[in-house]
C-alpha cells in the first residue's frame, strides 16, 4: 500500500539558515504519527511543505500520492490542516465562519460541526473575534476534523486548549485513525504524544535524528526526580542514597531534619523507588523533563547523526525494493 505522506531528501533554506536537512519521512494510511522535537527544530516547516503554504529548497513531497504542488484545490479538499499559529478574526459567528469552511473544504455532514463544538465546548454563536485564544483553536480544529478527510495535518493542535479539552481532542484523534483516517501531528509535548502515535519522528535542529515507536525511542525513559526523607544519621543515609541506582545529576541537600534528593532517572523507575523503601519518605515528585532535554540526553550530536544516517540508508533501500 503506498504511503500517505512520503518525503525524500526535503531540503529547505531561508537565506542562510537550513531549516531542514534533507529528510526522509513516510506515514503509513490509517495510523497517527507524531512529529516532535524542541522549538525551532523544523516541525512547522516540514508541514508547510505537506501543504504548498511554503515550497522545498530541494527534494520530494508526496502526499495522498500527489504532489501538493500540483495537487491543488482537489487535494487540499482531502486534507485537514490546522496551522501553528492560527489566525481567527472578524465579526461573524463560529457558525457563519465554519460554513464558509464547509463550501470550501467540500462537503460536511449536516451537524457534523455543531457536534463537535459541543464535544470541545465552545459556542459557535459568537463572534469569532470575541473568543479566546483556546476557543478560536477549538474552532480551528472543527474546521479541520469535520468533513472527515483522508488525512489530518495538525501542528501544535493543542495549543491554548486546557487539560479536559485535550483529552476530547486526543479522543477524536482515535476516532479518526480508527475510521481509517491518517493523521500527522507535530508537537513539542512529550506525554501528548505518547498517548496517542503510532509511530514517531524525532527532529533536532532540521535533522531527524531517531525515528520509531515511542517505546523503542525511550523518550519516556527520562524523568527527573525529587525526593525528601526524614533521617536519624544523615551522613549514613547520604553515603546510602549516594548509591542510588540509575541517577544523573544526583543531588543530595540538608532539608529540615531530613534529607531532600534531586536528579534525573534515566531507565526504569522500579529499581529507583525500590530502592528507596528502606527510607521513611515523605514527599515524592516524579516528572517529566521536557522534551529538548530528553532529545538531547538521548540523541545527543554523535547518536542524532548515525540515528539520521541509518533512517536515510533504510528509506533508500525500501524505496529500491520497490522500484524492483
Amino acid at each position: 500500500m503506498s504511503a500517505a505522506i512520503d518525503i525524500s531528501q526535503l531540503h529547505k533554506k531561508f537565506g542562510q539558515h537550513t531549516a531542514l536537512h534533507s529528510i526522509d519521512l513516510r506515514v503509513a494510511p490509517g495510523t497517527v504519527f507524531g512529529l516532535i522535537g524542541p522549538n525551532g527544530a523544523g516541525k512547522t516547516t516540514t508541514l508547510r511543505t505537506l501543504v504548498d503554504v511554503i515550497r522545498p529548497t530541494s527534494g520530494e513531497t508526496m502526499v495522498l500520492g500527489e504532489d501538493p504542488r500540483t495537487g491543488g484545490a482537489a487535494l487540499r479538499r482531502r486534507i485537514g490542516y490546522v496551522p501553528g499559529e492560527l489566525r481567527l478574526d472578524g465579526r461573524v459567528t463560529g457558525h457563519r465562519l465554519l460554513a464558509f469552511y464547509a463550501e470550501v473544504s467540500g462537503p460536511v455532514a449536516p451537524g457534523a460541526a455543531q457536534e463537535l463544538a459541543g464535544r470541545l465546548g465552545v459556542d459557535l454563536s459568537r463572534p469569532v473575534r470575541t473568543l479566546s485564544k483556546g476557543n478560536k483553536q477549538k474552532i480551528g480544529l472543527i474546521q479541520a476534523f469535520m468533513h472527515r478527510p483522508e488525512l489530518l495535518i495538525l501542528d501544535e493542535p493543542t495549543s491554548g486548549l486546557d487539560p479536559l479539552v485535550q483529552r476530547e481532542f486526543l479522543q477524536m484523534v482515535r476516532e479518526a485513525r480508527d475510521a481509517g483516517q491518517t493523521v500527522l501531528l507535530s508537537s513539542h509535548v512529550l506525554s501528548e504524544i505518547q498517548q496517542i502515535a503510532d509511530e514517531v519522528a524525532v527532529l533536532s535542529d532540521g535533522h531527524i535524528v531517531a525515528e520509531g515507536n515511542v517505546a523503542s525511542l525511550r523518550l519516556g525513559s527520562i524523568r527527573r526526580v525529587r525526593a525528601g526523607i526524614t533521617t536519624t544519621d544523615a551522613a549514613a543515609d547520604r553515603a546510602r542514597l549516594a548509591t542510588l541506582p540509575g541517577f544523573v545529576g544526583l543531588e543530595i541537600s540538608d532539608a529540615n531534619g531530613g534529607l531532600r534528593i534531586t536528579g534525573t532517572v534515566d531507565g526504569a523507575i522500579d529499581p529507583f523507588v525500590k530502592a528507596l523503601a528502606p527510607f521513611e519518605v515523605n514527599d515524592l515528585t516524579v516528572e517529566e523533563p521536557d522534551l529538548e532535554e530528553s532529545v538531547l540526553r538521548l540523541y545527543g550530536s554523535g547518536a542524532g547523526t548515525v540515528a539520521k544516517d541509518e533512517t536515510r540508508a533504510s528509506r533508500r533501500a525500501r524505496r529500491g525494493g520497490r522500484r524492483a
